[in-house]
């Protein structure tokens, strides 16, 4: 799932234009064209994704990897995961191999202890039967951990997502809330990671030769909390901002996303922050929110259920708890619906049949795994 372009200051200008030309504030509310259909109930759960027989996984905050049947009424604890859940750490992504119908891969990632302090891994196991008649995901190694770890319980980040050829995996890794990791090149904070499936830095990557870790595919990010490709292979993502400045973002290879450098946002003490603009060298969102709407998940819609919305994205709203929309329209992006959930909604995905399924945030409030289907 993923981009490659030129580096041209044409493109350069065009996005902040297409930057300046956005509204400030966050969607309208829409009505809710779809029927609401609880089928699961979670403590904390962060992600899921599907298995070609419709079952899902989902992990959960504390460390646990969950087997759940396509009703959601039967669950089972697949893998349980040494993590640090402190703050916004946990078990957190979890994306099949693009092989999983032989290989039965699965790639997760998580919040680690060690030296220096904490950090993102990305890791990846076997999923097998363990011969009492459920099933387990062993072999788990470790392929790649953020450098360097630092103290904090924030901004991990740790999204997943392969390229449409299944030759690499890309991997967000957040600045930590620590600001200036994001400019640095030596170090994978706040990038987007271009890796083997191995783990290993992928032959090519644009910045390698210029200094950089040979990871990096694109800089200069704060936490960026979802990674999703399209049709054409455009790879978009999606980030908090600080107090605003929440983010869409069309990721090329080689650009630098300007944080904490240029945000449409303001830092929590009200101190401003230059905004983007044309010429300021930094590439600029493609869609962005103030006041904030706290995006999660994001998912890029190809099902049949909703033919209007094929090729759009949605992302989850944590504070703003909604489900948003967004027009895609090549390399473009505008906003689209607002739907309101009711709660934190911490991840989207497209089930096997085309109903998009959200996953609440848990914790004080329900966790809920919700199917949405066309109403009438």
């Amino acid at each position: 799932m993923l981009r490659h372009s030129l580096f041209a200051a044409t493109l350069l200008l065009s996005s902040a234009a297409a930057c300046s030309a956005q509204e400030p504030a966050s969607g309208s509310t829409s009505a809710k064209p779809f029927v609401e259909t609880v089928v699961a109930d979670f403590d904390s759960p962060w992600a899921m994704t599907f298995l070609p027989d419709e079952r899902l996984l989902v992990t959960e905050k504390d460390g646990r990897m969950l087997l759940v049947s396509a009703d959601g009424q039967q669950k089972q604890t697949v893998a349980t995961i040494t993590v640090d859940s402190a703050g916004q750490g946990g078990l957190m992504d979890v994306v099949l191999a693009p092989d999983f119908a032989t290989s039965k891969r699965v790639y997760l990632s998580y919040s680690a202890a060690g030296e220096g302090g904490k950090g993102v891994t990305l890791a990846r196991g076997r999923l097998r039967a363990d011969g009492g008649g459920g099933e387990r995901l062993g072999e788990i190694e470790v392929l790649f951990q953020a450098r360097p770890f630092v103290d904090g319980s924030g901004h991990f980040s740790g999204r997943i997502a392969f390229s449409p050829d299944g030759k690499y995996l890309f991997f967000t890794n957040g600045e930590r809330q620590k600001f200036d990791p994001a400019q640095d090149p030596k170090v994978t904070l706040g990038k987007v990671l271009r890796l083997t499936v191995d783990g290993k830095p992928a032959p090519g990557n644009p910045l390698a030769a210029k200094g950089f870790a040979p990871e990096v595919w694109s800089y200069g990010h704060r936490n960026l909390l979802g990674l999703a490709f399209d049709k054409a292979g455009n790879l978009w993502e999606q980030e908090m901002g600080p107090k605003g400045g929440d983010e869409v973002n069309l990721i090329q290879p080689g650009r630098n996303y300007g944080w904490p450098n240029a945000s449409n946002g303001s830092h929590y003490d009200g101190r401003d922050i230059p905004d983007h603009k044309a010429g300021d060298g930094y590439e600029a969102p493609k869609v962005w929110w103030n006041p904030s709407i706290s995006p999660g998940g994001l998912m890029i819609y190809s099902g049949a259920l909703f033919p209007q919305w094929k090729g759009d994205a949605f992302i989850g709203g944590l504070s703003s708890k909604a489900l948003l929309r967004v027009d895609l329209n090549g390399t473009n992006a505008t906003k689209g619906d607002q739907f309101p959930m009711g709660a934190r909604i911490r991840e989207v995905e497209q089930g096997p049949e085309g109903a998009i399924y959200v996953l609440e945030d848990g914790g004080q409030s329900q966790g809920r795994l919700i199917r949405l289907t066309p109403k009438g």
